[in-house]
């Protein structure tokens, strides 16, 4: 029996999170940019609030939709029963507390890039010296850092779902989909091909030699009398 963790789309949106580093250099870099305008405070709490808020705010009523790359999405009534027991998992209470948990360690990240913000300074001074503009490139990071780490958390969090609880649990209908999540981008019959079923093949039983016939014994020549 095939486990419900083998479907892609799992390990697709898990491996985003390798884009976490990449979004929060930016934000780091941003946070160089110019002189700043405000007090630091303000400044870290405009872009924790632009960059944390929309996606904590999606995650908490309508999370994300794991059935999508890009720009295109799997239109819900091309959904599978499996795919759509899995999408009720997404809306547990645990996926939702963890969704708050995820912007705490960012904060902290956060604070942590803009008091090292002068070493990158070197590398901020390629770009435009608006620190207006650096606020933008900060909140843009921070921003997708957040969205590339709370995907794969409340993936990570589904995938650890024991096997029992999963065949328990009864799927989203497919008219409710819509409303309960957020379905990016254009909606098509199929992004990825489907996995294999494996079938189990009987096993193909030993063909018995045919008996040969039975081999009369010779019989011994009878002596002859001189």
């Amino acid at each position: 029996m095939v486990s419900f963790r083998s479907d892609p789309y799992f390990w697709i949106h898990l491996t985003g999170a390798a884009a976490v580093p990449l979004f929060l250099e930016l934000t780091w870099v941003g946070l160089s940019v110019g002189d700043p305008l405000f007090s630091g405070g303000l400044e870290l709490l405009l872009v924790a609030a632009i960059g944390l808020l929309p996606v904590l705010w999606m995650q908490w009523t309508r999370p994300f939709y794991i059935f999508s790359l890009l720009f295109v999405a799997i239109a819900p009534q091309s959904l599978t029963e499996e795919q759509r027991r899995i999408l009720s998992l997404f809306l547990r209470a645990r996926n939702r507390w963890l969704a708050l948990l995820v912007p705490v360690g960012l904060v902290a990240i956060l604070w942590n890039l803009y008091l090292w913000s002068p070493v990158a300074a070197g590398i901020g001074a390629y770009l435009p010296q608006s620190h207006l503009f650096g606020l933008a490139i900060a909140t843009l990071g921070f921003f997708g850092a957040n969205l590339f780490l709370q995907v794969p958390v409340s993936v990570l969090a589904v995938l650890l779902t024991p096997e029992p609880t999963f065949a328990a649990t009864s799927p989203v209908p497919v008219d409710q989909l819509p409303r309960i999540f957020t379905i990016p981008g254009w909606k098509v019959q199929k992004i990825l091909p489907l996995p294999p079923i494996p079938v189990e093949l009987a096993s193909p039983q030993p063909i018995s030699d045919p008996i040969p016939p039975p081999v009369d014994s010779p019989v011994p020549p009878e002596n002859s009398e001189p």
